[in-house]
């Protein structure tokens, strides 16, 4: 569900964090490496989650895991909560000071967070605004960060 416009190609060297790539979450990297956002979702009751998980909605069912699977997503949903950073947490993030980092309701239900591009984070004021996936590419790196815009 990807296009040309959601598709951000950064060639610097990247000093900041890794994101934490691990045998749960590696299908969800390798989907924004191919610019799909993968949610876990539950083959009974249609449930998505993120980070990956039982079902909660049929824990009772015993199927756990093996009635899970990873499955290309919207991308969209509306903001839950924001904060803007006015200091660097880490120095490789001194040159996005201030930047807005995002905590975005899914449409089809997660919570899932990142770093909100395209708007001042001062003009950020309301909780619900529509939000879409940007896929940063780090060609150099081998990797590709989730980030949000304001849809529209």
């Amino acid at each position: 569900m990807s296009n040309a416009s959601n598709v951000i190609i950064d060639n610097k060297e990247w000093k900041k964090p890794r994101p934490n790539v691990d045998h749960d979450n590696k299908e969800f990297w390798d989907g924004l490496k191919q610019h799909k956002f993968m949610l876990w979702k539950c083959g009974s009751c249609g449930a998505h989650y993120w980070p990956k998980a039982y079902c909660n909605q049929c824990e009772g069912s015993g199927a756990w895991a093996s009635n899970m699977k990873w499955v290309e997503t919207s991308g969209k949903g509306k903001i839950f909560c924001f904060n803007v950073h006015h200091m660097a947490f880490h120095p490789a993030f001194k040159d996005d000071i201030p930047y807005a980092y995002v905590l975005v309701e899914m449409n089809e239900g997660p919570l899932v967070s990142a770093m909100l591009l395209g708007t001042p984070p001062d003009d950020i004021h309301k909780v619900g605004q529509p939000v879409e996936v940007v896929y940063e590419d780090h060609p150099k790196e081998d990797f590709t960060m989730l980030r949000f815009r304001i849809a529209g």
